[in-house]
């Protein structure tokens, strides 16, 4: 006797038909959704807001549990300032998802707390001691001696 898809969901006892069980490229594209929601300095109550979901369905959807319909990626590429293209990228049929590296979330957290910063000065600022902190960095791996003023000149 052949069994009903009604009966294996009951089997199974999470009722998600196999095609719309979510995979480690809809994990992929929901982490890629967090990390420019972060990128941008939005929380996720702010980006469900305006697409137009539920707090709790945006989550779903950063954590890869449910699947996003390409008309809903569509409208988050729109909110969140990139191209669908983007949410694929660094995805390949060989690789499963990975936790981002700690270097990795470091680079997100400033770049959220940089978005963050209501004063025009303050960012220039930031970015001065950024580009002179990067140059230091450079000189010294090749050997060379540069004065903090003169990476700062140097822009």
């Amino acid at each position: 006797m052949a069994t009903t898809t009604a009966q294996s969901e009951a089997r199974r006892g999470d009722g998600v038909k196999p095609g719309q069980r979510a995979n480690a490229a809809d994990r992929h594209v929901g982490s890629r959704i967090r990390e420019r929601r972060v990128m941008m300095g939005l929380s996720q109550q702010q980006l469900a807001r305006m697409i137009g979901v539920t707090y709790q369905q945006a989550h779903k959807y950063e954590r890869g549990l449910n699947r996003i319909s390409a008309g809903r990626l569509f409208e988050i590429a729109q909110v969140l300032g990139v191209g669908v293209s983007w949410f694929f990228e660094g995805l390949s049929a060989e690789s499963e998802q990975h936790e981002i590296s700690p270097r990795q979330r470091m680079c997100l957290e400033l770049a959220r707390n940089f978005a963050l910063i209501d004063n025009e000065k303050h960012q220039e600022a930031l970015s001065q001691m950024a580009r002179a902190l990067a140059a230091q960095s450079q000189a010294a791996q090749a050997g060379i001696a540069v004065e903090p003023e003169a990476a700062n000149e140097a822009h």
